[in-house]
């Protein structure tokens, strides 16, 4: 029997959380049956940040590609689950004790609670030396269960420019609390939205 996805993605609705000052997401049908229309239709206003998401090197770099310039090959494919549950910071120290030979996606499970409705007093960042370390491994694509590598308050977004000197992809906000660590097939793709700074994504593993 094949083994069943598992969804790692948060549920986008009115209800979701969404990073301070950022735009809330809202959802209403445009046409709906029931007005007389061939079909339901409906309309979202969003922020490309939303739920479970995909950064874009423009995100932060003004010169970056944006995501619709980005390798689909890159989301999908063998990742590796990590538990750093209780640090709150995450760089070279908190990783180096890992085996990662050969692997390419790393996904950080940084908590065992998930809260896609509240948003966090604080977030577990990551170090402004995981970019470094990341390149030296291999790795060109790393998840996090948290809004953000960085931290709220932060405006000189280090751990963004590590990763992005360091030819490092991010994505956020995935829903890791039920996943065992280990090794797993990824499928975590953004929307091909054109000039586009992120994009929600709809993320699951495959235990292997």
């Amino acid at each position: 029997m094949n083994k069943e996805w598992i969804d790692i993605t948060q549920t986008i609705s009115t209800r979701i959380a969404t990073w301070p000052g950022d735009t809330l997401f809202e959802y209403e049908l445009t046409a709906t049956k029931d007005d007389g229309g061939a079909a339901n239709v409906g309309t979202i206003t969003a922020s490309l940040h939303t739920g479970t998401h995909a950064d874009a090197p423009f995100h932060y770099v003004s010169e970056g590609k944006t995501l619709d310039m980005l390798d689909v090959n890159m989301y999908i494919g063998r990742a590796k689950v990590v538990s750093v549950v209780g640090a709150t910071e995450i760089g070279r120290e908190e990783l180096e004790g890992f085996d990662l030979t050969g692997v390419e996606r790393l996904l950080l499970k940084t908590t065992n609670t998930a809260s896609p409705e509240k948003f966090p007093d604080r977030i577990n960042t990551l170090k402004e030396n995981i970019g470094p370390f990341l390149k030296e491994k291999g790795i060109y694509l790393i998840g996090t269960d948290q809004p953000s590598v960085d931290g709220i308050e932060s405006k000189e977004l280090l751990a963004h420019h590590s990763l992005f000197n360091n030819d490092v992809f991010i994505i956020e906000n995935l829903l890791l609390e039920k996943v065992e660590p280990g090794d797993y097939d990824l499928i975590a793709l953004p929307l091909k939205i054109e000039g586009a700074d992120g994009s929600p994504i709809r993320a699951v593993l495959r235990k292997v």
